[in-house]
């Protein structure tokens, strides 16, 4: 008799890499509807054993409890504070994440951050486009080299951002309670004792974090006070790491250089109004995306599932 297939239900979008290997593979039956809203999850999730995430689907306490066959959650993104892992566990129900798949191309955005706002691209590129020429200032920018970076959080990102910015010449510190000085020296940064001693030598700060009590509004007033005046702050982890109505009112006032922003409280941000500053760059949630990452990403998340389940891939 034919084993039973394994029912996945696939509730976001996911690269066309997973489903090449997974629609022809006969150990699954699949599904794909993406789902909004946890109505929408809890609708849709049926009978499946398998279920298929990313970061915008919430998949709270209710959403585990609405299906009694649910026994494998495979997510693909690194960071899960969107599902209830706590009643995830209680309930059996195993977790799968996919950290670091996407580390390169969140560290080059990251880096391209770093150029844009040193180099003050924006502002540069809005005086151009309102018909203006002026090359009065620019021997006043500075290169990468100049600059000393804080890493907050020296994992897969983190250490990707490291090398990176090695390769341009900056001086790296960072604060991470999980790795040893040791790894830090491995990783291209020299590890400070705490959050506070990092903020105060940094000119540059990029936080790669995952979102827990202790990360939570972990740049607020008081941390960022700390930076030296025209430090920039980057954020692509989780919004709520950063403070940002703190953040602008630290650019508005000058004692931040730079502010950019990849991640909100909300998102969209539907209820902040965004102050016209070139200094501040702004992006929908994407410095993990990109069609490398997004078909390592696929083709990853169907690996997982397949190790799981201790089957061999297909392909």
């Amino acid at each position: 008799m034919p084993a039973m297939k394994k029912r996945v239900f696939v509730a976001a979008d996911v690269d066309q890499s997973f489903f090449d290997r997974i629609m022809i593979d006969d150990r699954f039956e699949t599904r794909h509807l993406r789902c909004h809203d946890e109505q929408s999850l809890i609708g849709n999730l049926a009978d499946a054993e398998v279920l298929v995430t990313r970061y915008a689907n919430q998949v709270t306490s209710k959403v585990l409890d609405s299906s009694t066959s649910l026994r494998l959650l495979a997510q693909g993104t690194s960071g899960l504070d969107n599902i209830d892992l706590a009643r995830a566990a209680e309930r059996n129900i195993i977790v799968l994440g996919l950290p670091g798949e996407n580390a390169n191309a969140v560290a080059e955005l990251v880096i391209g951050f770093m150029i844009m706002l040193t180099r003050t691209v924006p502002a540069y590129n809005e005086m151009v486009r309102a018909g203006r020429w002026s090359r009065d200032d620019c021997a006043t920018r500075r290169e990468l080299r100049s600059f000393r970076l804080g890493i907050i959080g020296l994992g897969r990102v983190g250490s990707r951002v490291a090398a990176i910015a090695k390769n341009f010449g900056m001086s790296i510190v960072a604060c991470d309670p999980y790795i040893t000085p040791e790894q830090a020296t491995e990783r291209d940064a020299l590890l400070l004792s705490s959050l506070e001693e990092l903020l105060g030598q940094s000119d540059i700060v990029t936080c790669h974090v995952p979102l827990t009590k202790e990360t939570d509004d972990m740049l607020a007033g008081r941390q960022l006070d700390l930076l030296p005046a025209g430090a920039i702050v980057i954020n692509t982890c989780r919004g709520p790491v950063v403070n940002a109505t703190e953040a602008l009112r630290r650019l508005e006032s000058g004692h931040l250089q730079g502010l950019a922003m990849d991640v909100y409280d909300q998102e969209p941000p539907k209820e902040r109004t965004w102050p016209a500053d070139p200094r501040l760059i702004t992006t929908p949630h994407i410095a993990g995306c990109s069609r490398e990452s997004k078909a390592s990403i696929g083709k990853m998340l169907y690996e997982k599932i397949c190790d799981h389940y201790g089957f061999v891939p297909k392909n």
